[in-house]
């Protein structure tokens, strides 16, 4: 016999069921603060914003859609980029900067601001819509190729503003990564002459690597496109190629954001 559920039990049921379907408010909240600029808007501001001065501030921004603004912040607020605070003592309110809003921050080393762009962008959003289509009706790799007619890297190929964006995406977290491993991770290093970035975009990785081990000699393995033109230095190399073919021998192989695009027999 099915146990009938409380009152309660319900209500956080339902609750949950909110939850879930109106999570896509909070990124895509996040995506119009970002393109809009209101994050590089405050960084500059320096301090406790209030809502008449970032309406002010926006640019393009109708007057008559201030309450709308406020509805946004007050979104994004709550889902941890932004802080509210008092204004000198007073009843006023300012919005603040939070860690994470600082890091989409566009005019700053390891911004995650193409990050939110280019992974937020329709043609990577609209695939989701189709996705038990894709389980039912289509013979399709990828959702991605289902709604698109191409594959993801089909698409970057032929749209090079959104190929800039995606590349620098993937840089976006590298300063943090570099960071880590000249601080903490120096012992994985040890011992070794030669490192190779499979799939390492245009070098930001192994550049800091490179910097923080001089007797390494480090190259990044990428397709053409990618890397043609960019000049090494004394212990960086570009060499264009394609992963699946050749990989450059070397005592360490360096895989950052790679194998979750491919699948289990591709990525061995």
């Amino acid at each position: 016999m099915e146990r009938v559920n409380t009152s309660s039990e319900l209500l956080e049921a339902q609750a949950h069921i909110w939850n879930q379907v109106f999570n896509f408010i909070n990124s895509m909240s996040l995506k119009c603060a970002t393109e809009l600029g209101i994050l590089d808007i405050m960084h500059k501001h320096g301090g406790p914003m209030t809502l008449p001065e970032l309406v002010d501030a926006l640019p393009g921004v109708d007057k008559s859609k201030a309450d709308c603004v406020d509805r946004l912040m007050r979104v994004l607020t709550h889902s941890g980029f932004f802080l509210m605070e008092n204004i000198n003592s007073t009843d006023e309110k300012g919005y603040l900067l939070t860690h994470a809003s600082r890091l989409l921050v566009g005019d700053r080393p390891g911004s995650m601001k193409p990050y939110v762009l280019s992974l937020l962008e329709p043609n990577l959003t609209e695939p989701w819509q189709h996705l038990s289509r894709w389980f039912q009706d289509t013979k399709d790799r990828t959702v991605f190729h289902a709604a698109n007619g191409m594959s993801l890297w089909e698409y970057k190929e032929r749209n090079l503003s959104y190929s800039r964006l995606f590349d620098q995406s993937l840089e976006s977290d590298t300063p943090v990564v570099a960071n880590v491993i000249a601080r903490d991770c120096r012992q994985v290093f040890e011992g070794l002459d030669s490192l190779v970035d499979v799939g390492g975009g245009t070098g930001t990785l192994a550049k800091a690597i490179a910097e923080a081990f001089p007797q390494m000699h480090c190259t990044v393995l990428d397709l053409a496109p990618v890397v043609a033109g960019l000049e090494g230095t004394k212990n960086l190399k570009y060499v264009e190629g394609d992963m699946f073919k050749y990989i450059p021998p070397s005592d360490a192989v360096l895989l950052k954001l790679i194998l979750h695009d491919w699948s289990d027999e591709e990525s061995v």
